[in-house]
């Protein structure tokens, strides 16, 4: 998922934006340039923690404090999370994990390179992707020259950690960009986006790296993708250009680059054997929609996008029903609210935000009880 591109574009005044999304590294919807920022943004005392209009968000709660943290992901158990932010000194994201209430944060990938979209395998060791084989740095940011773009940085391979974050080993490389990894609560099937074909595809593969199968094709950025709790259907953002657009995506993906202004959500059955079935575009608005998640019911799914400002810069949280009805807006907070999880029993929400920041530019994680 591309987070830090998510967040950067928040401070500038776009709003959208993670290193990959993984919800992943990564997807915005963007003009042709960065636009400047609001003469008179929203000022941290309005944008509180709890809003009495998101009725769906009961006791909101903020776990953590200054910096961007995004991409919170819930364990199996709902008990613990593991997130990606830059804080203090840090150049570029670092991975780490903490209780389901905010207490023992702690770093948990190498420390070099650029990171993003982790998740916890059901044995607890750590899933994320890494840049740091390939050298320490966290690279060059991508060329903006050519409107709102995103990085496809070849150098992420998927890397696999002891729960301490120890014993850091690559679980899948390939000569393009593999990342956006995340897992199924069950069997820890991995469902992450490549591309190695020379297009972002989506792949899956076992819990020790076996067994890849290719589960999309048709030409277009597929990425951000979760396996639903029962593990029966999977979620994604895709972007799908015909004509001038699609000569557009490919021009830029020969250049390892992205524009996301364009992401609409899908959603399909798979089984135990990795058999893609009954695809379904939920979203059609033309708008860039990210991060899905399905709550536990499988009849409904939250998902983030720019589509209530006519000016495509301020992002919120939407429910909707997986045939397309009853769109839904959760949250209505004037600055970002993203990255959206159920807690495996569907009772709380984990998401990320800049409301209520103590100081311009940072994104927190907030937990809230889900009400129906």
């Amino acid at each position: 998922m591309h987070s830090r591109q998510l967040l950067a574009a928040t401070v500038i005044g776009l709003s959208l934006g993670a290193t990959a999304v993984c919800a992943g590294p990564p997807a915005p919807a963007a003009p042709a340039a960065p636009p400047k920022p609001e003469a008179t943004p929203p000022k941290p005392e309005a944008t509180p923690v709890s809003r009495p209009d998101e009725k769906h968000l009961k006791n909101v709660r903020q776990l953590t404090f200054g910096g961007e943290n995004a991409e919170a992901y819930f364990d199996h158990t709902g008990t613990e999370l593991t997130f990606q932010t830059k804080r203090g000194d840090a150049k570029c994201d670092a991975i780490f994990r903490m209780s389901a209430d905010g207490k023992n944060q702690r770093q948990v990938s190498v420390g070099n390179g650029r990171t993003t979209c982790a998740y916890i395998m059901p044995d607890g060791k750590n899933l994320y992707a890494s840049t740091h084989g390939a050298g320490p740095g966290c690279l060059d940011e991508p060329d903006r020259s050519q409107g709102y773009v995103w990085k496809i940085y070849r150098e992420f391979d998927l890397w696999l950690a002891d729960t301490d974050g120890k014993n850091a080993k690559v679980l899948f490389s390939s000569p393009g960009y593999d990342a956006e990894a995340t897992v199924c609560h069950k069997d820890g099937r991995i469902l992450f986006t490549s591309s190695k074909s020379g297009d972002l595809e989506l792949y899956v593969m076992d819990k020790d790296g076996k067994g890849l199968a290719q589960l999309t094709s048709t030409p277009g950025y597929d990425g951000g993708a979760f396996f639903s709790e029962d593990c029966s259907k999977i979620i994604w953002r895709a972007s799908r250009p015909a004509g001038a657009e699609l000569e557009d995506y490919q021009k830029l993906l020969k250049q390892d680059l992205v524009r996301p202004s364009k992401l609409e959500i899908f959603v399909a059955d798979i089984d135990a054997k990795n058999v893609v079935s009954n695809v379904k575009q939920v979203t059609k608005n033309g708008k860039a929609n990210f991060a899905p998640y399905l709550h536990p019911d499988n009849k409904r799914l939250l998902y983030v996008s720019n589509q209530a400002d006519p000016k495509g810069r301020d992002f919120d949280i939407f429910l909707i029903n997986v045939d397309g009805s009853g769109n839904e807006r959760v949250t209505s907070n004037p600055t970002f609210d993203g990255f959206p999880m159920f807690s495996p029993d569907g009772k709380r929400l984990i998401f990320a935000s800049n409301r209520a920041n103590a100081k311009d530019g940072d994104t927190n994680l907030f937990m809230a009880d889900w009400a129906d």
